[in-house]
């Protein structure tokens, strides 16, 4: 799996999350700050380019 940069670096999963942890959304642009506040990350907009996007910060995947 290749992150959303194409650096050849795949996002690793951090503790608790598994890869069967799936959001299902509707575009094909999604928004993911893990929830905001003080646990959250910048927010980042990601782009599904065929069926889904790891976010590299917390590795949720968005599946179309």
């Amino acid at each position: 799996m290749r992150d959303a940069n194409l650096t050849g670096y795949a996002p690793m999963l951090l503790p608790g999350v598994t890869p069967e942890d799936l959001t299902e959304v509707q575009s094909r642009v999604v928004a993911c700050n893990n929830g905001g506040g003080a646990l959250g990350h910048p927010t980042v907009y990601l782009r599904i380019e065929d069926r889904q996007v790891t976010c590299p910060y917390c590795s949720r995947t968005y599946v179309l």
